[in-house]
């Protein structure tokens, strides 16, 4: 166990702009913590996270394009994991095997599999994993779970997420051409299938499936249904899964639906999701909110909320620094809780964990759950929009053959777990 006034050595795995952002806030978050490794495929990437960190340490992290670099160093105490999201869970595991401990954003995972072998290999190494579900970090999800369990909602009745973004109208596909100057499109491919390069995989990974769950699903939605299971006191997998949906609205060939209703049995009350890609009118939290321990949402546009219905009371709940209020009879205010956008103390929470060896508020069985109810719904309607029947026992499908082989995701040689 680390002092608290011991060093903590970071790598950055995945130099993008959310890259930059967690390593630069990492790094500030507490005292005597520094970024030895900047590491990306990409030679373009990563320029802004050294120059700014060479700045604030008074020495330049290494620029290095495998991420076994810095695994192999004995200096490292843990990797921040922000690549695109079929890299999450290797990456992850591959950390845990080098004995490092792990922020890793989400979706963590994108299969059955992945998510098990994940859990697995934090058990085994006795690593602190963070997942990047940052609401597990708030005060106002604290707050929010402690008055559902105090029963003054009521009994829950049902819950209603909602993840409803604007739509990108100037997609198309480009044709496959030469690698650009620079980038390592092997390792960027990964465990991914090998296929020749395409501007459109590289730089909207989220339109597919083989990088992605979806940028609704995977990139926003994760964040809700992480925030109403932390809420719902951490229900495990729901007994069954329906997924409806398609590309209603952009019909222009891309893999993944603009719009995607789903219903999660979870036994004693039934959750649904809406994840969309179309309405302008549906806005995240502004940022005046968010950095506002006093404001609320516009709840009805909110494109981010969870309505959970007790028998008592309906609770609307809002990631970003929403917070959460409650309102009974005649639209009367019951209760409140202010929000504050919870990033920064997700990450010193993450860093105090290094050094305590306590669990993270966003711990790896709490992240992988969340990540498989997606994944779920996901299966659903990539199998046909078909039923899904699911094990919580062992967390397995069962009786869809079709979704089960879709979970299997293949990974290429030398790049297995």
């Amino acid at each position: 166990m680390k002092g608290a006034n011991d060093k903590i050595t970071l790598a950055l795995i995945g130099a993008g702009g959310r890259g930059t952002q967690v390593i630069l806030s990492l790094q500030q978050c507490s005292e005597n913590v520094e970024v030895k490794y900047v590491c990306d495929v990409d030679r373009e990437r990563g320029g802004n996270a050294v120059k700014e960190l060479s700045g604030r340490q008074g020495f330049s992290p290494l620029k290095v394009s495998d991420m076994r670099t810095a695994y192999d160093d004995k200096d490292v105490d843990a990797v921040v994991i922000t690549t695109p999201e079929h890299w999450h869970a290797l990456a992850t595991v591959w950390a845990c095997e080098a004995q490092k401990d792990v922020f890793v954003e989400k979706n963590v995972c994108l299969s059955l599999k992945e998510g098990k072998r994940m859990t697995e290999a934090a058990a085994h190494y006795k690593r602190v994993i963070q997942c990047g579900t940052q609401n597990r970090s708030a005060a106002y999800a604290f707050s929010a779970r402690d008055y559902i369990s105090s029963g003054k909602l009521g009994a829950i009745v049902t819950v209603k997420a909602y993840c409803m973004l604007p739509g990108d109208r100037k997609w198309a596909l480009k044709p496959d051409s030469s690698v650009p100057d620079g980038l390592d499109w092997d390792k960027w491919l990964g465990p991914a299938e090998n296929v020749p390069y395409n501007v459109s995989r590289h730089k909207a990974w989220y339109d597919w499936w083989a990088y992605s769950g979806g940028a609704a699903m995977s990139g926003d939605a994760s964040h809700v249904i992480d925030l109403a299971r932390m809420a719902l006191g951490n229900p495990g997998l729901p007994r069954s899964v329906y997924c409806a949906g398609g590309r209603v609205i952009f019909r222009d060939g891309r893999e993944i639906p603009d719009n995607q209703t789903v219903v999660y049995d979870m036994g004693t009350y039934p959750l649904t999701l809406e994840a969309s890609q179309y309405g302008d009118y549906l806005k995240k939290t502004p940022q005046e909110v968010r950095y506002s321990e006093e404001l609320f949402p516009e709840w009805r546009t909110n494109s981010a909320r969870i309505e959970i219905y007790g028998t008592k009371g309906v609770m609307f709940l809002g990631r970003h620094g929403g917070g959460w209020q409650v309102f009974g009879n005649d639209w009367e205010l019951l209760d409140e809780g202010k929000g504050f956008f919870p990033d920064e103390a997700h990450h010193k929470n993450f860093i105090e964990c290094i050094r305590s060896r306590k669990e993270t508020n966003a711990p790896v069985t709490e992240g992988v759950l969340s990540a498989q109810m997606i994944n779920l719904a996901n299966l659903s309607y990539r199998s046909g929009k078909k039923y899904l029947k699911v094990n919580p026992a062992d967390n397995s499908i069962e009786e869809n053959n079709e979704a089960a082989a879709l979970d299997n995701r293949y990974p290429r040689e030398g790049y297995g777990f």
